[in-house]
């Protein structure tokens, strides 16, 4: 059973377009864009969503944590007259508030769903796993406001899909279908509309049953070597091996194996 996240943090007593639920009993936190019809992200809006993943990688009770949208849209994107009364200050934060998803230790999954637009797509992006519904459509349509992404969508997606695919969908502002997004590597996923929510669940299911600090070194590990040439990245690789060698998740993992039952993982 879901109920409301309480924050000690006085910045998010009041959450502006989006609501944080928790579900101890399944270690998963679902932050929902709330904003309907089509959850437009606010400016004051990115730094709570940076400051509730903070918070929520300081949990205990929390193992994955979903990002979805209220309705038939994931997001259509930011408030566009919120970049012209910003400062340049608070501008030039926005893709560190965006990347707060990449920087949680804890696996993080998307949920997207019709427009996923703009900043929408670059969150997503940030995300560990992206699960598509077939309506989804994911674009970063900046050139038709005189602008080019802002918060790491391009670069992100460069790394995804290559430079030639992403300057067709970035120049041209050009969207892409959750079928498509599936075929060329951006998402994870892609579903039936109706099954979106029960394949996120049985994702969250699955993650669930790993260890929590296999999980946490596997994100990072990946996320560190992602620019790294491959002597780095597998000089690494060798050293997180190592260290995990020596946890009781790889002692209880291996017991578990060889006495055929299911491992007890507890993250240490």
């Amino acid at each position: 059973m879901s109920e409301a996240y309480t924050f000690s943090d006085p910045r998010l007593t009041e959450l502006d377009g989006f609501k944080v639920t928790i579900a101890p009993e399944k270690e998963r936190c679902d932050i929902v864009l709330d904003r309907a019809p089509l959850n437009v992200i606010s400016m004051a809006q990115r730094d709570q969503l940076r400051l509730v993943f903070e918070a929520l990688d300081e949990d205990e009770r929390v193992r994955i944590i979903v990002l979805s949208g209220t309705g038939e849209h994931f997001s259509s994107g930011g408030n566009i007259r919120g970049f012209m009364e910003a400062s340049p200050e608070h501008v030039s934060k926005l893709a560190w508030n965006i990347a707060a998803p990449a920087r949680c230790s804890k696996p993080v999954i998307a949920a997207n769903r019709g427009y996923t637009f703009g900043v929408g797509f670059e969150i997503s992006l940030a995300c560990d796993f992206r699960i598509v519904s077939e309506t989804c459509r994911y674009a970063l349509p900046e050139q038709k406001l005189g602008q080019i992404p802002g918060s790491g969508g391009s670069a992100r997606l460069q790394k995804i899909v290559g430079v030639t695919r992403t300057k067709d969908i970035v120049m041209r502002s050009k969207r892409i279908p959750g079928r498509t997004a599936f075929e060329w590597g951006i998402a994870t996923e892609c579903v039936a509309d109706g099954e979106l929510e029960a394949t996120v669940d049985a994702l969250v299911d699955e993650l669930r049953a790993f260890s929590p600090l296999a999980q946490r070194t596997a994100k990072k590990m990946l996320n560190d070597t992602d620019d790294a040439f491959l002597t780095t990245a597998i000089e690494i690789e060798g050293l997180n091996y190592s260290r995990l060698r020596q946890s009781e998740d790889f002692k209880e993992g291996v017991e578990a194996f060889h006495d055929k039952r299911k491992a007890n993982f507890v993250g240490r």
